[in-house]
């Protein structure tokens, strides 16, 4: 059964490698109970100041090509903005600018820029021998260099493309920031009608500081039900109907 993610194929050989990390996963937590509760989950999403939504953060499952189409802006202005994920909080946000302040992309430069100049110190406020790092095979996430910085932290403590633990590609369903955080801070930041990127840029980091401890640990705990469930279907996603409601009640309980 081959899906789609607006255009992009689901490999047949997807389900296999989700079977292998959820059973690795599995037996860690069966080790180490709060296992879970010890990995920083990291995406990047791009924020538009009109509202539009960026189909790499919105995916559509269906046996077919869902035919669907997306506007996009003719001179679009938006926000690329990082953020990490677990447990014990959220850091970041971190938005991609260049020398000149001016908001950018993220490549692989300014990836590791990031990480040097915000991530690693940021650390020093946690134990990192019990923390493990996940981040997804984007190419700038996944260049030697980068892994190899990632390495001097983390050491085997890390969950990537090319590194220690191998991250299933296509697998936004197990990753708490699409399936929880940038839809809830989207669902927020456009309330008043932001004008200017810097207005958007307050709303994103005034969203993500009031995020509470207790919606946290919720999302966590929901990541292991996810494990249990492309267990016990083979490593298949999880259905839209199921991702959509669970992304809902976790927002606003």
């Amino acid at each position: 059964m081959i899906y789609s993610q607006f255009g992009l194929a689901i490999h047949q050989n997807d389900n296999q490698a989700r079977r292998r990390f959820v059973e690795w996963a599995q037996n860690e937590i069966a080790v180490v109970p709060d296992f879970h509760k010890r990995i920083l989950f990291s995406d990047e999403a791009h924020f538009w100041l009109n509202g539009y939504v960026n189909k790499q953060n919105c995916r559509i499952w269906s046996e077919a090509n869902p035919q669907v189409y997306f506007e996009t802006p003719l001179h679009p202005e938006k926000l690329t903005v990082w953020c990490a994920l677990w447990a014990g909080g959220i850091i970041g946000p971190y938005f991609f600018k260049n020398d000149e302040g001016h908001n950018v992309t993220v490549n692989g430069d300014r990836y590791r820029a990031m990480i040097t100049n915000l991530f690693i110190p940021e650390l020093n406020n946690h134990d990192v021998q019990e923390l493990w790092f996940q981040q997804d095979g984007a190419t700038c996430h996944t260049a030697r260099a980068t892994i190899d910085l990632l390495k001097d932290t983390f050491g085997d403590r890390l969950i990537s493309r090319f590194g220690p633990v191998n991250w299933p590609p296509r697998s936004c369903d197990l990753t708490p920031l699409d399936y929880f955080l940038w839809g809830y801070v989207k669902s927020l930041v456009y309330a008043d009608k932001p004008q200017t990127l810097d207005h958007l840029e307050d709303n994103i980091r005034r969203v993500i500081a009031d995020i509470r401890p207790q919606m946290l640990e919720k999302v966590i705990e929901n990541w292991t039900s996810r494990l249990d469930y492309i267990r016990a279907s083979r490593g298949s996603h999880m259905p839209e109907i199921i991702f959509k409601c669970n992304a809902t009640r976790l927002s606003f309980e």
